[in-house]
């Protein structure tokens, strides 16, 4: 299972109740958010083709949604590689979850079609139990920050201290 927190901008590969690693995201902007609720895979592309408004961007260094794609059950959203490395962490994509190429790469190898994907919204007590930190608490503005040290380095600056998590993508209507 994969689980997402938009307030956190990470992803979580759970196995057998367990984290297995935690990825940094990129998460939909506020005017195009990202759905939250669950989620199947029901696709799985490697190279894919970006087709959106007329255009159409074949496989490579250009493409928006990156070498890997895994499409949602939700029509136009999936998990995805970037063509903008540094909107990685922030509230960028037009609801899609993006992620860095190698780090999708790695999740892509992990998941398969069928697996669940948990978008979430506002913390909750599951979501600090995975990413570090409290859950939001109703009423006020959402302060918190994950506890989860970020072990980066200048070779995979999104590389986070954890367990372990995983992800894959397909071509997003959206994006």
């Amino acid at each position: 299972m994969i689980v997402v927190s938009l307030e956190d901008r990470r992803l979580a590969l759970v196995e057998d109740g367990a984290v297995k690693k935690v990825y940094r995201v990129a998460v939909g902007r506020d005017t195009t958010p990202s759905p939250t609720g669950t989620f199947t895979i029901v696709q799985r592309v490697e190279n894919p083709t970006y087709y959106q408004e007329g255009q159409v961007v074949p496989p490579g260094p250009g493409n928006p949604v990156g070498t890997r794609w895994m499409g949602l059950d939700k029509k136009g959203y999936g998990i995805h590689g970037t063509n903008r490395p540094r909107s990685i962490g922030k509230a960028a994509s037009h609801g899609c979850i993006r992620m860095r190429q190698e780090d999708l790469e790695e999740l892509f190898a992990e998941v398969r079609s069928g697996d669940q994907v948990e978008i979430v919204g506002e913390r909750d007590e599951e979501t600090a139990a995975i990413f570090g930190g409290a859950p939001a608490v109703p009423g006020t503005a959402a302060t918190a920050q994950t506890v989860v040290a970020d072990a980066g380095t200048e070779q995979n600056p999104a590389a986070v201290a954890t367990s372990a998590v995983t992800v894959s993508a397909v071509v997003p209507v959206s994006e």
